[in-house]
């Protein structure tokens, strides 16, 4: 069966939900100049040599030997040296963020760039407070990345909110302390939780009690799943033991037939994204998503971490159509999907899809697409 090339156009303006984004990770390359400056900020080499040679290494091949979708362990023909890992370079960043202003900028920067993307509802993860801005306190905080949505708002027309990151690679006291904070100072604009950092790091059952207690308070619940532990496990427990919403990544369900029924079934949303800064595993990524789509599992697409890989949500709808695959009908889906699973109130929720659907249709209708059937 063939199908309708989509033109890039459609690909451009089609209305966006960005469900899976890093604060830290979004912020700019001329950003992390300017401040890496201002702080002077030691550095292995000059600030604007950073950005363009981060690419995170690859673990224990072993790991990966027998794999459904084989997972390429050498370098990639574009793979700089030398090369900053992505955690790394966000450690950098963290560093430089001194004052509420700046936690502000990079937060409206963050949007700005969305929005040339037409996104029009950003939901961003962000850190628990690092030590050297524990002075602004919780509130603070929050207050500060909180500005930054609202000055978006009020200039892009855009929606925004926070998810409060839990780091997996430390204890599951810690998470309980950090979404103690969370939802002891209920904010607006800070409405879920989300397990992160590397998956070989922490295992979900180790933050059982804090996504308890997050679900206690109402708030969202995600987590970065079967994305470097190569088994459909932790996603199984992330789902019945952690009571999420959606899942970040989840290729490595893949691995297992039963999961995948299953998953099929419930329609779990995950948020899955083409580029990645190990740049030997991104041809296994979009493999990996089209098998997701193949198998009628519910992707929609992220960007991730668009200031450090480079990446934007145009890039990752144009990757899906013209390297995954992806046809009109399961974009367009992906699109209506990813406001359906965001966690906005129910009534702003139902504003923008009548916004996104009615977008979509006069897109249709420019571009002369009409739907053939199936997600």
């Amino acid at each position: 069966m063939t199908h309708t090339v989509v033109p890039s156009g459609w690909l451009e303006r089609i209305p966006k939900v960005e469900l899976h984004c890093h604060l830290i990770g979004t912020v700019r390359a001329e950003t992390f100049v300017e401040l890496a400056r201002r702080e002077n900020l030691e550095l292995p080499e000059p600030p604007e040599y950073i950005y363009p040679k981060i690419n995170s290494k690859p673990p224990d091949p072993d790991l990966y030997k027998n794999t459904r979708i084989p997972v390429h362990q050498g370098p990639a023909p574009d793979e700089p040296t030398p090369s900053y890992s992505l955690f790394q370079s966000c450690s950098w960043v963290t560093q430089l963020l001194r004052a509420p202003e700046d936690l502000t900028r990079i937060t409206y920067e963050a949007f700005e760039a969305a929005r040339a993307s037409n996104v029009l509802h950003l939901e961003l993860f962000i850190d628990q407070i690092p030590d050297h801005l524990e002075h602004l306190g919780y509130a603070g905080y929050v207050e500060a990345m909180a500005e930054g949505i609202r000055a978006a708002e009020r200039e892009f027309g855009m929606t925004g909110r926070l998810i409060a990151g839990i780091d997996r690679s430390k204890t599951g006291e810690d998470a309980v302390a950090w979404v103690r904070q969370v939802v002891d100072n209920p904010h607006p604009y800070l409405v879920g939780v989300g397990l992160d950092n590397l998956e070989n790091a922490g295992p979900p059952e180790r933050f059982i009690e804090a996504y308890q207690l997050a679900a206690s308070a109402g708030l969202g619940r995600t987590a970065h799943s079967s994305e470097h532990v190569p088994s459909a496990h932790n996603t199984i427990t992330c789902l019945d033991q952690l009571g999420c919403n959606r899942i970040d990544h989840g290729y490595y369900v893949l691995e297992d037939d039963s999961v995948v029924a299953r998953l099929q079934d419930d329609q779990t949303v995950f948020t899955v994204g083409c580029v990645t800064s190990r740049r030997s595993w991104r041809p296994w990524r979009r493999a990996s998503i089209r098998a997701m789509l193949d198998a009628g599992l519910a992707v929609v697409p992220c960007s991730d971490d668009p200031g450090m890989f480079p990446n934007s949500m145009n890039n990752e709808y144009r990757i899906l159509a013209e390297e995954v695959g992806a046809t009109h009908e399961q974009l367009r889906a992906m699109a209506l999907r990813a406001v359906d699973a965001c966690w906005l109130p129910m009534e702003q929720k139902a504003t923008l899809r009548k916004e996104v659907e009615a977008q979509i249709t006069a897109l249709d209708d420019e571009f002369a697409l009409t739907l053939r059937g199936g997600n």
